[in-house]
């Protein structure tokens, strides 16, 4: 349980920097879904690389293609890459107008709301979690800071980092609801890569993971460059392009914690990683959103609603 929630931070510390690497990327692109098909893409190489050179790993493979065949895995269970890519180009596109503190609010709120859900249903290989006031009353607590992080912001600012085109102009409500869909969809893709990691491995769900959701961004944008065209550039900065490295990590890691604490228990522990990193990156390096009283107050909010949730953990 200790390894579980100290991973569970590190989880959390991680999409922190991932969100703050892949909105910088989107923003110089002027396109938040290449900016994902990059992160995408590159995991998926270091993956890649990693099977080809370890047979055990390629074992893990064989055990979810027998499980498949067997059906004690559904296909269904495979599909959790595309809420990762969706959480991952909604980085892409709203990080830098919002600031990575209150997309972290944002996604915290529908991860916690969904996680109730996920827990309830038994989605995650530790089986069903049953809802509690105190669970229902912290998630309920992360709504409302949700809603505090987002107020005060009536549009997408202009600043050193430019808003990707797709979003330049969009209403505060239309950027603060892509991340908290993307966060209901978060529980989701953990429990089923628990499910996969159950069988093959937690870097066989990974792979799985990253082969559907860029199959999925690929398409999208395919759609985005017949009418865009291609980036007339690309940035150089090599720090630009570690995001995928680190979702390679922290899908990784969230497919084993998964099956020590429960999806609930495995977002409330990273919430604290990615509000703690997420102020520290928007003081250290702002966007163009700057760091608001609004998104602090939402964090600390969203602690508390941690707090609670936890306290009833069985």
């Amino acid at each position: 349980m200790r390894w579980g929630l100290v991973f569970g931070f590190g989880i959390g510390a991680g999409v922190a920097v991932q969100g703050r690497i892949n909105g910088a990327l989107g923003a110089r692109l002027h396109d938040g879904i290449a900016a994902a098909t990059i992160s995408f893409g590159s995991g998926l190489l270091i993956l890649v690389i990693a099977f080809l050179l370890s047979s055990r790993l390629r074992d893990g493979v064989v055990r979810v293609r027998s499980a498949l065949a067997a059906g004690t895995l559904r296909p269904w269970q495979l599909l959790g890459g595309l809420c990762g890519a969706f959480f991952v180009a909604c980085q892409g596109l709203t990080v830098v107008a919002i600031g990575v503190t209150a997309f972290t609010v944002a996604t915290v709120a529908g991860q916690l709301l969904s996680s109730l859900v996920v827990d309830r249903l038994g989605l995650a290989p530790n089986g069903r979690t049953p809802v509690t006031a105190l669970r229902l009353g912290g998630a309920a607590l992360a709504v409302l800071a949700v809603l505090l992080a987002g107020a005060g912001r009536s549009d997408a600012p202009a600043g050193a980092l430019s808003v990707p085109d797709a979003l330049r102009g969009a209403p505060t409500a239309l950027l603060i609801v892509l991340p908290a869909l993307a966060g209901i969809g978060l529980a989701w893709q953990q429990a089923v890569n628990g499910r996969v990691g159950a069988v093959g491995g937690s870097l066989s769900a990974t792979l799985v993971n990253f082969c559907v959701g860029l199959v999925a961004l690929l398409l999208v944008e395919a759609a985005v460059l017949i009418g865009t065209g291609w980036p007339a550039e690309f940035p150089t900065q090599p720090w630009l392009y570690l995001g995928g490295l680190i979702g390679v990590a922290f899908i990784a890691l969230a497919a084993i914690t998964v099956r020590w604490i429960g999806v609930l228990l495995l977002g409330l522990t990273s919430v604290a990683g990615q509000l703690l990193m997420s102020i520290a990156l928007d003081i250290a390096t702002p966007t163009s959103a700057g760091l608001s009283a609004p998104a602090v107050a939402g964090s600390i909010l969203t602690l508390a609603a941690v707090a609670i949730a936890t306290r009833s953990r069985p």
